[in-house]
């Protein structure tokens, strides 16, 4: 089956920007604080763009052609997996979420910006509802300069923000559960005794990154997988010429960070650019011609 283009879900949330604009993305709203590019949760999910399915959501395609998914094991249900691009334009509230595994692949970064990542030492129970109660949260916290380029992987339970200044891509199991419990004065609601038994009071280390390899060397193409959970796996890629390559068990999904490229496989071809969002059904051999990079995201069957 021939790959296709999916629309994305843009979210207008009080902290977000402009920058996702940039990224082809479209929205009547003032801010596009989200765009959810790959997703079939019923709270934002994405549309066939292209092809013979067009116009239809991606969770009603998935259900009449598993296949699509995985080509061995059993298909996922739920599909296991949501992509975003988030563009902070103000601190995010701090929040934890109790079942859902995040990673954070920083897309640009303005000067000075930075993520807050679990707990600088471990606390108590009592210490956490005392830094709630008295707003001095923030102080136990670790917070990590960051930098274009840079990966966290965010464990469930992890309490956590994304600083302003920040454009990312995040990768996540497939969960909207949000529990917020400081929101710099904003006038949103809190969920504080939901998050005090499921938040993590040790702190979290980040695993060190993966180093970037040529995967053409005669190209000066290059891979880094970026990390994931048996829920996910990520990478980015640069490819400056040429690609072979294949979705082999797995569905794959690319989103285009930056450039161009023609998609080819025996069915035909896709232009793809900057924003772009493809949906790769499991055991498709394609071809890349162009020059991009990219965020591709595949799911192992049975978590193997």
């Amino acid at each position: 089956m021939k790959p296709f283009l999916l629309g994305a879900v843009c979210k207008d949330y009080i902290w977000g920007g402009n920058r996702l604009r940039g990224f082809g993305k479209v929205s009547e709203a003032d801010r596009i604080a989200e765009s959810w590019e790959l997703s079939t949760h019923p709270d934002g999910e994405s549309i066939i763009t292209t092809g013979t399915s067009r116009g239809m959501k991606l969770g009603t395609f998935l259900k009449a052609h598993p296949e699509t998914m995985a080509l061995t094991g059993t298909p996922f249900d739920p599909f296991p997996v949501i992509v975003k691009l988030i563009d902070a334009h103000e601190d995010l509230s701090v929040q934890v979420h109790p079942d859902k595994t995040e990673l954070w692949y920083v897309i640009d970064a303005e000067p000075g910006a930075s993520v807050l990542y679990g707990f600088a030492h471990e606390i108590t129970p009592e210490d956490y509802v005392n830094a709630i109660r008295e707003e001095k949260l923030l102080s136990l916290m670790k917070q990590i300069p960051v930098k274009a380029g840079d990966v966290f992987l965010i464990p469930k339970g992890t309490l956590h923000s994304i600083g302003k200044g920040l454009l990312l891509a995040e990768i996540q199991q497939n969960s909207n559960i949000t529990y917020r419990v400081y929101d710099h004065h904003r006038d949103r609601e809190l969920h504080i005794a939901q998050a005090l038994p499921v938040t993590n009071l040790k702190p979290v280390t980040n695993p060190p990154p993966h180093p970037t390899v040529p995967f053409s060397p005669e190209n000066g193409d290059t891979i880094q997988i970026l990390g994931g959970c048996r829920y996910f796996t990520s990478c980015i890629s640069s490819i400056t010429f040429h690609r072979e390559a294949k979705s082999s068990f797995s569905y794959e999904h690319l989103l285009v960070l930056d450039g161009y490229a023609n998609l080819s496989t025996e069915e035909g071809s896709l232009q793809i650019q900057k924003g772009n969002s493809v949906f790769i059904p499991a055991g498709t051999a394609y071809d890349l011609w162009g020059e991009c990079r990219l965020l591709s995201t595949t799911t192992v069957p049975n978590g193997c």
